[in-house]
């Protein structure tokens, strides 16, 4: 895998306590051409399928395979819309998967991407895996869960920590595969501006069901980013690890126009 020396990157997946099997998926892509390079920049993205052992699998890498091949081919030039592009080219073939297949009827996967470009920070997000900005020891959620228990909480019907043990906490609103007559998913039409040592997290609920924000960026302090991805993982498990655990750190080491 190329990786240019701008970065510093991380990740780790594990299948946890419970599961016996992961249906968890991430990637990270850069061109290896440097002319291709400054003009698609970086792709990082974590998803998360459902579906049962074999659909679950499935769908998250075939929805991490179409995002790929989107930010590779696509001749748009603006890195939102490769992202749109990306998540309905997901979207698409994962029905179509499900449609030729009894055995993968019903599956889906949660979905967060950003594309670096340029100093900038570009979104694409669904379902309840997260996307977090971790500067000078504070973390920044970028990504609202796409769930029940979320949209409670944004009724005030629940609190944050009363959302985080309630029993539909894993049900989703918002997923690839699942039939939609409009673009779901959340596509932030203004780009976040990098600093140098911000840290980009992306995870999946296996980790961020079970851990803080504030304690991933105290995690990642002071150490390098495949130490803090092995610690977080660590944590996980000890609390129990009833889900698949997969995380990726980018952390920005140079910011380069």
């Amino acid at each position: 895998m190329h990786i240019r020396p701008d970065v510093e990157l991380a990740n780790a997946s594990d299948v946890g306590l419970a599961r016996d099997s992961n249906e968890d998926f991430f990637l990270y892509c850069e061109p290896a051409d440097d002319e291709e390079f400054p003009r698609r920049g970086r792709l990082i993205l974590v998803t998360d399928g459902m579906g049962g052992h074999q659909g679950g699998a499935t769908a998250s890498r075939l929805a991490a395979d179409a995002v790929r091949s989107v930010f590779l081919k696509s001749e748009s030039r603006e890195p939102r819309e490769v992202l749109i592009e990306g998540f309905q080219l997901a979207q698409a073939s994962i029905l179509a998967e499900a449609a030729g297949d009894p055995l993968s009827c019903g599956m889906g996967t949660t979905c967060s991407a950003a594309i670096v470009r340029a100093g900038k920070l570009y979104l694409g997000h669904i379902g309840d895996s997260r996307v977090y900005l971790l500067r000078q020891g504070e973390v920044r959620q970028l990504t609202e869960d796409h769930s029940v228990v979320q949209q409670m909480v944004r009724e005030g019907l629940l609190t944050e920590e009363q959302a985080r043990s309630h029993e539909k906490r894993n049900v989703l609103t918002q997923a690839l595969g699942i039939p939609s007559d409009r673009l779901a998913g959340d596509f932030p039409a203004a780009p976040l501006d990098l600093e140098v040592d911000d840290i980009v997290l992306l995870c999946t609920d296996g980790l961020h069901g079970l851990v803080q924000g504030a304690e991933m960026a105290i995690t990642a302090a002071g150490q390098s980013l495949t130490e803090a991805c092995r610690e977080l993982i660590a944590l996980a498990i000890v609390r129990g690890g009833p889900d698949n655990i997969t995380l990726q750190m980018l952390a920005i080491r140079q910011v380069t126009s």
